[in-house]
């Protein structure tokens, strides 16, 4: 029996018809024989990760997919965030993704992304390790203006909102409890004084007297928002007895895989956006194929492109990654492998934003019924054998196929 498990995640690959695409979505439009030549051999269908009219976030989408009901597990993006740049937690440790952004004199955010700054690890060193009252603050940067911050100490809460008002023209937020839990008034109450004591010391670092006498905005703001707290995640390793990886260039992605317990392995090129290298996640699959027996991979490019309305360039980035998936379709058809590719969820190129609308699913390799679809997107799915299935539901039905699925009844 075959126990090897490719898992690979087009992040927002499902979409909706465009007219200038003759009313093909990207993905319908798309040369697609690797992705083509694995629907051909396997069985297709549709997914919604949560279910049907929700809209999902990629974080809860993920938790989803690997059988994780989010409605249990999921209190707030921060830990995913945090564990995704290195950050170690622990239980009960309440963590934040941020950004450094800047503010004008009157204390008006004008840039939420510090005109692009390339990197805010400086500044993420000059608040690690800082104390307010009882509490530890550790700060870690991730991809550009983006920060990670974890607070360590007794009675913590993540039920706070955000300091993040989403949006320029506005003061930075005060974070509020929601609710009269003592926990909840005493963390907002340091988140505030985080954010006022971090601003203060942005506003004298010297990356940003660089950055003003270069005449760029400055990154003189933290802006903090998806508080979690840090719980307890059986293993996938314990749920799926699978020994796991994860090939993945975003922070958001391995932090989840980390915090499940998955083998995070470094990939050059890697970067999380569109110019990541799809070559080398492949490469660095087929050369850990001995040691490892699930592989998640995550290719983030199309929903970027999505969040663009830039339909072309998601047409193009889907074709540029199935280009690189030749190794895997020999894997599929030398029965060597099991092929899972999905996409966490939809996001429509005209709206600019993920969609509660199902998403293409094929699954292809042996011990696999096979259907007639013959090609991957989203009105050919509609047609394969798998019909509709819920997210929470997909770790069960390829535990079924490689013979793990527990019987019920006698």
């Amino acid at each position: 029996m075959v126990h090897k498990i490719i898992f690979i995640v087009f992040d927002g690959l499902g979409d909706r018809p465009i007219p200038q695409l003759n009313n093909l979505t990207p993905l319908e439009s798309a040369n697609t024989p690797n992705l083509d030549a694995m629907a051909a051999v396997g069985i297709n269908g549709l997914i919604h990760t949560i279910e049907r009219s929700i809209r999902p976030g990629s974080d809860v989408s993920h938790l989803s997919l690997f059988g994780y009901d989010p409605r249990k597990y999921y209190r707030g993006r921060g830990p995913f965030e945090a564990a995704g740049v290195g950050m170690q937690l622990n239980e009960g440790d309440i963590a934040f993704r941020g950004n450094v952004a800047t503010i004008d004199d009157k204390g008006i955010i004008i840039d939420r992304r510090a005109g692009r700054i390339d990197s805010v690890e400086g500044l993420a060193q000059s608040i690690n390790n800082l104390k307010i009252d009882d509490v530890t603050v550790n700060a870690k940067a991730g991809i550009g203006h983006r920060i990670a911050v974890v607070l360590h100490g007794g009675d913590l809460s993540d039920e706070i909102t955000d300091t993040d008002p989403h949006h320029l023209e506005s003061k930075i937020l005060i974070s509020t409890p929601l609710g009269e839990n003592p926990k909840s008034v005493k963390t907002a109450k340091i988140v505030n004084k985080l954010t006022k004591k971090a601003n203060d010391i942005f506003s004298h670092h010297q990356v940003n007297k660089k950055r003003k006498y270069d005449k760029l905005p400055e990154a003189n703001c933290l802006l903090l928002r998806g508080a979690g707290k840090m719980t307890h995640f059986p293993s996938f390793k314990e749920k799926y007895d699978f020994n796991a990886c994860c090939i993945a260039g975003g922070g958001l992605y391995k932090g989840i895989a980390k915090i499940i317990g998955m083998t995070v392995l470094k990939v050059s090129g890697a970067t999380g956006k569109t110019n990541t290298s799809a070559k080398n996640k492949i490469r660095t699959l087929i050369d850990n194929l001995d040691k490892f027996d699930f592989f998640f991979i995550h290719f983030k490019g199309a929903d970027t492109c999505s969040e663009d309305g830039d339909y072309i360039g998601k047409k193009q980035y889907i074709e540029k990654v199935d280009q690189e998936l030749s190794p895997i379709v020999k894997l599929v058809y030398r029965n060597q492998a099991i092929c899972v590719v999905t996409g966490d969820h939809s996001t429509s190129c005209r709206l600019k934003s993920h969609t509660a609308d199902e998403v293409p699913l094929l699954v292809a390799g042996a011990d696999v019924r096979v259907d007639d679809v013959s090609k991957m997107g989203e009105r050919s799915a509609q047609r394969g054998g798998l019909g509709h299935i819920d997210g929470r539901h997909l770790m069960r039905f390829i535990d079924n196929i490689v013979g793990k699925e527990p019987l019920y009844g006698n």
